[in-house]
């Protein structure tokens, strides 16, 4: 869309607009390689404005998805072993968007995906002790001593671990599922935390991050982030 030059300054926080006048004024700013005048119109998306010989860049919209990754899908946009990525899901988005974070290969579920490097630096960042939520199958009827050994902290072989949030799901005759939510980010950490106390993981699905839901989002499936969410998951960073 066209807005005069002055205005298209101001917008990208250069000048205010009085000050833009002068620096059009003073010949600093050019129009696709021409001497922008006063009252001139251009659209940043198309014509070339520089001012001081510096071009002007559109910053591109911050962008903030949910994705349900699949197992057998990396938590990459690329891989060496040529196994699915999650790239093989971002063909409509235009924009360069990562991963916050990482769901090892055989995990599911919850995985957010952005372009703001600051948003996934703070929701990573061990001091916020963002909650992240897990339901876990594992082999194995789960007894309350290990439950409570979870609940306490389990010493791993990279240290204690903070105390988890752990409750039973469900029981069947050989099995168990369970919820874990805890609030640190090492590599495999359920898993080792599970194995650990004598219940080796059959499935592992994230459901929740800092109180944003995976909701029903089916895997392979994405969404963008509501105005709400984005909200409330700043509130916590």
């Amino acid at each position: 869309m066209e807005q005069r030059i002055q205005k298209i300054l101001a917008q990208m926080g250069i000048a205010s607009r009085r000050k833009a006048e002068e620096l059009i004024i003073e010949g600093r700013v050019t129009v696709n390689g021409k001497i922008a005048t006063i009252g001139m119109k251009a659209d940043l998306a198309k014509d070339h404005i520089k001012v001081d010989g510096r071009l002007l860049v559109k910053p591109e919209p911050k962008i903030y998805l949910v994705f349900n990754k699949p197992v057998g899908v990396v938590t990459s946009l690329s891989d060496p072993e040529g196994r699915p990525t999650i790239k093989d899901f971002l063909k409509g988005i235009k924009y360069r968007v990562f991963p916050v974070g990482r769901l090892d290969y055989d995990s599911e579920g919850l995985l957010l995906i952005t372009n703001d490097g600051d948003f996934a630096h703070s929701l990573l960042h061990p001091s916020k002790k963002i909650p992240k939520t897990y339901v876990v199958k594992v082999k194995g009827i789960i007894d309350e001593d290990a439950m409570e050994r979870l609940r306490r902290g389990v010493r791993l072989e990279d240290g204690l671990t903070a105390p988890a949030k752990v409750k039973k799901v469900r029981l069947s005759e050989s099995n168990s599922w369970v919820e874990v939510t805890i609030y640190e980010g090492r590599k495999r950490q359920v898993r080792r935390m599970l194995e650990k106390v004598g219940y080796p993981v059959i499935k592992l699905r994230r459901i929740a991050i800092g109180g944003l839901k995976l909701g029903n989002l089916r895997p392979g499936e994405m969404r963008r982030l509501t105005q709400e969410e984005i909200k409330r998951l700043m509130e916590v960073l």
